[in-house]
């Protein structure tokens, strides 16, 4: 495995990161810098984080790594989609009333997301723990992963800005789109996994 590899793995492992990135800046056009900092950082420690623990387990869990991945992040995805669309139910409801509610992205809801998104990155540790054993690896596996951490922080940034621009200008359907990215999103990861 070359590190252009690495790095491509890296894109494609970021694209669902990337897709909710977007769609968190949309939901809160008023985030700040640190704040959409703060979101690209969880998106791209998760993305880290989970080859080295796929790396660490081994053969051993891939087989049940395969099985769940798919469910648990469509599981995942689909509550935060299901409340986001819930939530935005709610506010059309209380506007009607004349009161006016602030939506803000909160931790448990982040890392809820981020995890979502980096399930799938379990297996890749065991593909790096299969190609180091090989071929080997231009580096350590670590290394390898700290790329693909690095590669999502660097798309899942613009992503977020982005969708905090366009969710400024579309505040009120922005959330509706959110929540049906979302579990689209899930949707998504759950046909890949089974087929």
């Amino acid at each position: 495995m070359e590190i252009w590899e690495i790095v491509l793995l890296g894109v494609a492992l970021a694209m669902d990161a990337v897709a909710v990135g977007m769609t968190d800046g949309m939901t809160e056009p008023s985030m700040g810098g640190a704040k959409m900092c703060a979101v690209a950082g969880a998106f791209g420690f998760f993305q880290f984080l989970m080859p080295l623990i796929g790396y660490g387990c081994g053969a051993a869990f891939a087989a049940l790594v395969e099985r769940i991945a798919p469910w648990l992040s469509f599981a995942l995805l689909l509550f935060i989609g299901g409340k986001m669309l819930l939530d935005c139910a709610l506010e059309a409801r209380a506007k009607g009333k004349g009161e006016r509610t602030e939506k803000k992205l909160g931790a448990v809801k982040l890392l809820a997301q981020a995890v979502a998104t980096s399930v799938d990155a379990l297996a890749v540790g065991v593909t790096l723990l299969a190609a180091e054993t090989t071929r080997g690896l231009p580096f350590h596996a670590a290394w390898c992963a700290l790329c693909i951490g690095a590669v999502t922080f660097l798309l899942a940034l613009p992503a977020v800005y982005l969708g905090k621009r366009v969710g400024d200008r579309f505040a009120d359907k922005a959330q509706i789109l959110g929540g049906v990215i979302l579990i689209a999103i899930g949707v998504k990861i759950l046909v890949e996994g089974l087929l």
